[in-house]
C-alpha cells in the first residue's frame, strides 16, 4: 500500500529568499501561491511544501522543522564540496563539527550516512544515505571515513 513520503512541508519567514535555496540545491519549482509554494523533491514522486507565516518563530524540534533528502552514497562523499559550491554551511550536528561529517548514525539494526545544513531559516535539512540494513551490530557514531575503514 504505502509507497514513500509523497510530501513533506516547512515553515519559512521569506518565500522568495526559501524558494532561491531550495532551486540552488535542485528542487523545481511546481506550484506558487502568495504564501505558499511545492518544489519537486523528484517530479511526480514527491515534492516539498513551503508555507510563510509566523509558525517558523516556532523553537526548532526535529518532529516539526527537519527534513531529510535521501542520496547515494557516491553523493554523499561529494556532499561538503557541493554544498561549499553553493554557499551553505555544513551544520554541526551531534558533536560532530564539518570537518568530521558526513558522519555515520548507529540507528541499530540500521546504520545510516548523513551530514547536516540549515535552510534560511534554520530549518534542520539533512542529507542521509542508508549504508547497512537489518545487522544487529552496536557501534559509536563515527565519521563516514572511519566507518568506510572498517569495511
Amino acid at each position: 500500500m504505502i509507497k514513500g513520503i509523497y510530501e513533506a512541508h516547512l515553515p519559512v519567514s521569506n518565500l522568495k529568499i526559501s524558494i532561491g535555496f531550495y532551486k540552488k540545491l535542485g528542487l523545481e519549482l511546481a506550484y506558487q501561491q502568495e504564501k505558499l509554494a511545492f518544489l519537486w523533491i523528484v517530479k511526480g514522486e514527491s515534492w516539498l511544501g513551503l508555507w510563510e507565516g509566523n509558525e517558523v518563530q516556532l523553537p526548532y524540534h526535529p518532529s516539526i522543522r527537519h527534513l531529510a533528502f535521501k542520496v547515494d552514497i557516491e553523493d554523499l562523499e561529494y556532499a561538503k564540496e557541493w554544498l561549499k559550491e553553493l554557499d551553505i554551511p555544513v551544520r554541526t550536528s551531534f558533536g560532530f563539527t564539518e570537518k568530521k561529517q558526513p558522519l555515520v548514525l548507529p540507528n541499530n539494526p540500521h546504520a545510516h550516512g548523513a551530514i547536516y545544513f540549515s535552510d534560511p531559516d534554520g530549518n534542520s535539512i539533512e542529507l542521509i544515505c542508508p549504508l547497512r540494513l537489518d545487522v544487529n551490530e552496536e557501534f559509536k557514531m563515527m565519521t563516514l571515513e572511519e566507518w568506510k575503514a572498517r569495511l
